[in-house]
């Protein structure tokens, strides 16, 4: 199973037992996420160094890790649904995860409950990513 994953689980990977990371690292879905997510990760770096207790050295390692296991895609693949995804959020920054899914025909993978404010693009959230993996 295939989902566009948001900047706020992909900072959970940041975390060093993350139940999430448990869930990004494992293999059970195939993950991607709009490029301009590493340049969000970039942007709240010192936030995410301070809240997780990590120094420089060890966000610089977790985030190459992380290029592991999700598929960053550029603008140039999924640029064309911009348009149909505008109406989507009213945060313009979400616009991009919208895009992305309807270009892959998957659900968008956040905790965001003001995603899930329209009826074009499925959204999970982690506790609903985790049911999938009981069946």
């Amino acid at each position: 199973m295939k989902f566009v994953v948001d900047a706020n689980v992909l900072f959970s990977f940041f975390w060093k037992d993350s139940f999430t990371k448990r869930l990004l690292v494992g293999k059970y879905f195939e993950l991607c996420a709009p490029e301009f997510s590493l340049e969000e990760i970039d942007r709240y770096k010192d936030e995410i160094m301070k809240k997780t207790k990590i120094d420089l050295e060890e966000f610089v390692e977790l985030r190459r890790e992380l290029i592991l296991y999700v598929d960053f895609v550029s603008l140039n693949d999924y640029g064309k649904f911009l348009k149909e995804a505008v109406g989507f959020s009213s945060d313009e920054d979400d616009v991009d995860y919208f895009a992305l899914a309807l270009k892959l025909s998957v659900e968008i993978w956040s905790n965001d409950k003001l995603l899930r404010g329209q009826d074009v693009v499925g959204v999970l959230d982690t506790m609903d990513v985790v049911k999938l993996l009981d069946h």
